[in-house]
């Protein structure tokens, strides 16, 4: 069992920063994939990053893909998302999800859901 917390959301302006945390419980963190997603008012969720148990492979949606960052450590049972060049597209609640399969892109791959944090970018 995994439980994950997510904080770090806010309002920030267009161009700027934010960076998300995923904080874990459990001494298994580190054998599971994480992953980020997002859903937006009146939209489906959809995968936005994930990151391999070791931290050796990363995967991006092509809309975020150059202005994101993910990564982990898995000393501190954290994931994290460095969100650069923030547009208002990317206002979202944003949720990460832990996985023991080897698969990264649909929410049906991931077992446990943290309860989404808040980001939204003014124009």
């Amino acid at each position: 069992q995994v439980q994950l917390v997510e904080s770090g959301g806010g309002l920030v302006q267009a161009g700027g920063s934010l960076r998300l945390s995923c904080a874990a419980s459990g001494r298994t963190f580190r054998l599971y994939h994480m992953g980020w997603f997002r859903q937006a008012p009146g939209k489906e969720r959809e995968f936005v990053a994930a990151i391999s148990w070791s931290g050796e492979s990363t995967y991006y949606a092509d809309s975020v893909k150059g202005r994101f960052t993910i990564s982990r450590d898995n000393a501190k049972n954290t994931e994290y998302l460095q969100m650069n060049s923030l547009k208002p597209e990317d206002t979202a609640v944003y949720y990460c999800a832990a996985t023991g399969s080897g698969s990264y892109g649909s929410e049906s791959d991931y077992d446990y859901w943290g309860q989404g944090t808040q980001v939204t970018v003014s124009s």
